[in-house]
């Protein structure tokens, strides 16, 4: 198949890119740096480089500025909004004027649709967002995606948790604490951590592409979500060290306001009851099982 892919350097494009090429598809990759992108992947830096005659099967849709890599300042809200929806935006407006449609439009967002009310309920696709800034970021996101269905196209909108892997994501920041001894819970410790492991993030998006049944919101998270004790401690007993100097909530938000509200203290229970209905079967469905394959 001809595959475009916005955000394919990034840590989940990378890894998607790898096991598309296992199965010899051409693909395209959208980048503001095409000169990183290595052969036999196409990069381009505009959809207007993207040569008429070329038909795409199906476009993946991962660009954003990274969520929570700076403190959310008014300045970088907006950047991480507009990177997002400009982006999203750019790519309907390019399908828009295509004779031949792509057949599946995968588009990302993330759990932070959820909003950030304490609750231990179970969260599957139904669930509705509130006003919080990641809440509302995925909102608009996953709008500004959906003009893909009015053109006939079968549209899949990722709600990505926490993606563990090798070499990025949430375990390239947490392993050096945790390494030497430093690591413990955050806050009280019981707000849920959705994970899952990169493996299966891109093998949902694979089963995404190979079962037309699939569409809408789909929860890119492990069948076994755990609270973030849970976590720290699982993280502790694989890497054999202590996870017991606990973060107070109160040095979180001093340290990244809102955002460590949001990311850190607030999560949800939320399961992957769609992908699972259409029977995808995951991998790594354990915590410890993941971790053990990662470090």
């Amino acid at each position: 198949m001809n595959i475009l892919i916005t955000g394919g350097t990034g840590f989940i494009g990378s890894a998607l890119c790898s096991r598309l090429l296992e199965s010899k598809h051409n693909i395209f990759v959208l980048s503001r740096h095409p000169e990183v992108i290595k052969e036999p992947i196409t990069g381009v830096s505009s959809l207007e480089q993207l040569k008429s005659d070329i038909v795409f099967d199906v476009v993946i849709n991962l660009a954003g500025e990274p969520i929570a890599d700076k403190r959310w300042s008014t300045r970088q809200k907006q950047r991480i909004l507009s990177s997002r929806i400009e982006t999203t935006q750019k790519l309907i407006a390019y399908l828009k004027t295509l004779k031949q449609k792509p057949e599946l439009f995968i588009s990302g967002s993330a759990i932070g649709y959820y909003g950030i009310s304490k609750t231990n309920d179970i969260v599957d696709e139904t669930a509705q967002g509130d006003t919080s800034f990641a809440s509302q970021l995925c909102q608009q996101w996953e709008a500004a995606a959906l003009h893909a269905q009015a053109l006939g196209i079968r549209t899949c909108l990722l709600r990505t948790g926490i993606v563990l892997g090798k070499g990025g994501g949430a375990l390239k920041k947490m392993l050096p604490p945790f390494k030497i001894g430093l690591g413990g819970k955050i806050g009280q410790g019981t707000q849920w951590m959705p994970w899952i492991h990169i493996d299966d993030l891109v093998g949902i998006i694979l089963y995404c592409i190979d079962n037309n049944n699939v569409s809408g919101a789909i929860n890119g998270a492990s069948p076994n979500p755990v609270t973030n004790q849970i976590f720290t401690k699982t993280f502790g007993k694989v890497l054999k060290r202590p996870a017991i100097l606990p973060m107070p909530a109160l040095v979180i938000k001093l340290l990244m306001g809102q955002m460590g509200g949001e990311l850190l203290l607030a999560g949800k229970k939320v399961l992957p009851v769609k992908i699972m209905d259409a029977g995808y079967k995951f991998k790594y469905d354990k915590l410890e099982q993941a971790l053990l394959d990662i470090v």
